[in-house]
């Protein structure tokens, strides 16, 4: 049986690598990707089997560049994972946390961990992201620095980690889709979410008599996204997720009356449901 190579966007030890390992198993392939351009081609080429790609995190939003992506890649969803970001400080080996004069991460993690620094009286370093800022420990062998980044990423370079959990807020996570070049349309037993985007002429009401026709058939809408469309000034696309699968009697139905006053709607997919107790 082939391994599924599953592309990621960072380095070895980022975050949505974790996010890979947690949903696809360990014994996928992982590919790094400088950028989620690269992400996207690597899959739609064939150099992936596979993406995972965030979309969202519970404290900083939306990541908007991936939806954007999703509509230029001709990619579906057939999954989804809910990462828990639980930022570790660390530096090498032998090292201890009175040595430290300084933590380099990611802007976005080192904003997370704003109070804990402060108690710490780590100065703040930005760096490009949080693996890469473990991996340049490692390289420059710097004894008087920490890094913020993942537990696998203290396991990839070697590092020790000093402490844990240093998210000022422990309900951090970042819902990761999983992509692939066909979709898995195929509905079996449990819940399902399904995401599209479509677009609207603009007159009053407009937006309102889409959303209408999930609500009066008890759709549960989970997320809406607007982003603008490219090449049309002032005009906009809608991402929806609601609850339930393509092949229900009711989001047929629901679907077949949006096509009715949309221009555009594209379907990325029907895919099993993480749920959590959060």
């Amino acid at each position: 049986m082939t391994k599924k190579i599953v592309a990621f966007q960072g380095e070895a030890g980022a975050y949505s690598e974790a996010a890979a390992y947690a949903y696809f198993g360990e014994e996928i392939i992982t590919l790094p990707c400088k950028s989620f351009d690269v992400l996207f081609a690597a899959v739609s080429t064939g150099k992936a089997t596979h993406g995972m790609a965030p979309i969202e995190n519970s404290l900083a939003g939306s990541i908007h560049r991936n939806y954007d992506l999703l509509l230029r890649n001709k990619l579906f969803i057939i999954g989804e994972y809910h990462h828990r970001v639980s930022h570790c400080l660390m530096a090498l080996p032998g090292v201890l946390l009175q040595d430290m004069q300084r933590v380099y991460s990611h802007p976005q993690a080192l904003a997370q961990c704003e109070n804990s620094l402060l108690e710490l009286g780590l100065p703040p370093i930005v760096a490009a992201d949080t693996a890469g800022s473990a991996r340049a420990l490692k390289e420059n062998n710097d004894q008087t620095s920490a890094a913020l980044a993942s537990e696998l990423a203290a396991q990839v370079y070697g590092l020790n980690i000093l402490q844990r959990d240093m998210e000022d807020n422990p309900a951090n996570y970042t819902r990761f889709l999983a992509l692939a070049p066909q979709n898995n349309l195929e509905r079996r037993d449990g819940d399902y979410r399904t995401s599209i985007a479509f677009s609207l002429i603009n007159k009053p009401g407009i937006l309102f008599n889409a959303l209408s026709i999930f609500a009066l058939r008890e759709i549960d809408l989970t997320k809406i996204e607007s982003r603008p469309q490219a090449g049309k000034a002032w005009k906009y696309l809608f991402h929806i997720d609601f609850i339930g699968h393509v092949d229900d009697e009711k989001v047929v139905n629901a679907l077949n009356h949006l096509r009715e006053i949309a221009p555009f709607i594209r379907v990325f997919g029907s895919y099993p449901r993480e749920k959590r107790e959060w």
